[in-house]
C-alpha cells in the first residue's frame, strides 16, 4: 500500500525540518523521515556546532579549574551529552506538534522521481509525493590508508566528542577549520595534540600574517604541527594508536597516541538513496546537482543543506530553505544568486573570524583596497578579558570606500564579524562603522579605531 502526500522530506536537518514545519503549518500534509533518532534537528545539533562549542567552552574554562584534567574532561563530555540529548528531543517536539507533519523513523530510498520507500522497524512503507526535497547533510570523509577504520581509538569528528575517556594524547590527521577546532580545545583541556597534514602551507587560503599568527598562538596553547606529512598506515594495538607517515625528504615517523581524530573534510551524504532511480544527477564531487533555487535536474525534485556541494554551515542550510519556501510560492526574486555575503568563525581561542575577501583574494580579483590592521593588545576589552592574542584587519575598495573584507582574530571576533557583515550587505561605506557610537568597553568599539586606520 502506498501513501499519498503532498511533500515527502528526507533527512532532519536545519533546512528539513523548518521546511518541514513551515509546510505542515500551511495545511499541506508532509512526510519527514528521519533514519536515525540520534539526528533529530540534524548534523549542528548533534554531533557538530552545538557539541564541539559546548566542549570548547568547557575546555577554555579548565584554566579556571582545580580539577585533574581526566575528571574534568569526563564531566564536560556527559554535560555535552545531557545538552545535545535536551535539544534532540526540543527538535523532534516542536516538529511533531505540526498537526500535518508526521515525523517516520527509517531509511529512505528511491523507487521513482515520484515514490520513496522506508525501511522502518515495522518493514518497508512506500510514500508517493508531488515534490520531494532531500536535506541528508554529509559525513566525515576517511582516505583509503591502510588501518584508518573507524573504531577504537580512531575517531571522526562526530564519534570523538562521545569519547568520555580523557585522551592524554591526540593525533590529528588534517588541518582544516574542523581539525584546528579540535586540537584548540583539547590542548586547552591538557591534551598533548599533534596536528599532521600532507599539505606543507598553513591555512594557505587565508593571508600569510594570519595564517602565521593562528599556527603561532594554537603552538603556544600546545599544539604541535607536522606539516608536509604523508599518511601511510595506522595501527591499533594496546588500546592505542600508532599512526605511521613520511616526511617531505622522505624519512619514516611514528606518533604514538591514545586517540586519532580523521579530521579531513565532508562528503555529501547520498548513499543508499538510489537517486538513479529517481533520475537525479550529481556533481563531480559526488554532491546532488541543483539550479540557483536548489531543483535537481528533475524539477520536483530539490537538494538542500550540504548534499547540494554548497557551503557546509548551519546556516546557510537555513537559508536553503527561505530559498525553496519563496520558490513555491512563485518567488523567483531570492536564490543563490542573491545570497548575502555571510561571515564565518573558527572557535579556536581567541576565535578567528572573517567575511568578504582577504588581501590575497582581493589582490587576485583586482581590486585595489586600503588595509587597516589594529592589534588587539590596543583593545581595552581585550584586556579585561586577559586575552590580548590577535587583531582586526579590514579591507576597504580604494575607489567606492565600501568594505571588501575582514578577518578577526580576537576575543570574541565570532561576535563582531556580524557588524561587519550587515554593513556590507546593506552597501555601507565603511565610515559609518568608523563613526558608530558603541558601548564601551566592547570589543566592538574596536571598529572605530580599526576603520579609523583608513586614509
Amino acid at each position: 500500500m502506498t501513501t499519498t502526500v503532498k511533500n515527502i522530506i528526507i533527512g532532519f536537518g536545519k533546512a528539513g525540518k523548518t521546511l518541514a514545519g513551515y509546510l505542515g503549518s500551511i495545511g499541506e500534509d508532509t512526510i519527514l523521515i528521519e533514519k536515525s533518532k540520534e539526528m533529530y534537528g540534524g548534523t549542528c545539533i548533534n554531533v557538530g556546532c552545538i557539541p564541539s562549542k559546548k566542549l570548547a567552552t568547557k575546555a577554555l574554562r579548565k584554566q579556571y579549574s582545580n580539577e585533574d584534567a581526566s575528571s574534568y574532561y569526563t564531566k564536560s563530555v556527559q554535560e555535552k551529552k545531557a545538552l545535545i540529548a535536551a535539544l534532540n528531543t526540543a527538535n523532534y517536539n516542536k516538529v511533531d506538534s505540526v498537526e500535518k507533519t508526521q515525523i517516520i523513523d527509517g531509511t529512505a530510498r528511491f523507487v521513482d522521481d515520484h515514490t520513496v520507500a522506508v525501511d522502518t522497524a515495522e518493514g518497508e512503507r512506500l510514500f508517493k509525493a508531488d515534490r520531494i526535497f532531500i536535506n541528508t547533510g554529509a559525513t566525515p570523509f576517511v582516505p583509503p590508508v591502510e588501518g584508518l577504520t573507524i573504531g577504537g581509538a580512531i575517531h571522526t569528528s562526530e564519534t570523538i566528542m562521545n569519547l568520555e575517556e580523557y585522551p592524554e594524547s591526540l593525533v590529528i590527521i588534517g588541518s582544516g577549520f574542523i581539525g584546528l577546532e579540535f586540537a584548540a580545545t583539547y590542548a586547552q583541556f591538557g591534551t598533548k595534540v599533534t596536528v599532521i597534514d600532507v599539505t606543507e602551507a598553513f591555512l594557505p587560503r587565508e593571508d600569510e600574517d594570519v595564517a602565521q599568527a593562528v599556527k603561532e598562538q594554537l603552538e603556544a596553547l600546545g599544539v604541535t604541527f607536522n606539516l608536509g606529512v604523508q599518511l601511510k598506515a595506522v595501527h591499533q594495538e594496546g588500546g592505542k594508536a600508532v599512526v605511521e607517515a613520511t616526511t617531505g625528504e622522505g624519512a619514516p615517523v611514528a606518533f604514538t597516541t591514545d586517540a586519532v581524530l580523521v579530521a579531513t573534510g565532508r562528503r555529501a551524504n547520498v548513499q543508499g538513496l538510489d537517486l538513479d532511480k529517481a533520475g537525479v544527477e550529481l556533481t563531480e564531487r559526488g554532491a546532488i546537482k541543483v539550479n540557483e533555487f536548489l531543483q535537481t535536474n528533475v524539477p520536483h525534485i530539490f537538494a538542500m543543506g550540504d548534499v547540494n556541494g554548497g557551503p557546509q554551515f548551519t546556516f546557510v542550510s537555513l537559508d536553503d530553505f527561505r530559498i525553496v519556501k519563496r520558490f513555491l510560492a512563485g518567488d523567483t526574486t531570492y536564490s543563490t544568486k542573491q545570497r548575502a555575503k555571510f561571515p564565518t568563525a573558527t572557535f579556536i581561542n581567541p576565535p578567528l573570524a572573517s567575511v568578504g575577501l582577504n588581501e590575497k583574494q582581493a589582490k587576485e580579483a583586482g581590486i585595489e583596497v586600503k588595509v587597516a590592521k589594529l592589534p588587539a593588545m590596543a583593545i581595552p576589552k581585550a584586556k579585561i578579558l586577559g586575552n590580548q592574542v590577535g587583531f582586526y584587519k579590514v579591507l576597504v575598495d580604494a575607489s567606492t570606500n565600501q568594505i571588501v573584507g575582514a578577518t578577526l582574530f580576537a576575543e570574541e571576533a565570532h561576535e563582531v564579524i556580524n557588524i561587519i557583515a550587515t554593513a556590507m550587505n546593506a552597501n555601507l561605506p565603511y565610515t559609518v562603522l568608523r563613526d558608530q557610537i558603541y558601548t564601551h568597553p566592547t570589543m566592538a568599539e574596536a571598529l572605530n579605531d580599526v576603520f579609523g586606520l583608513i586614509k
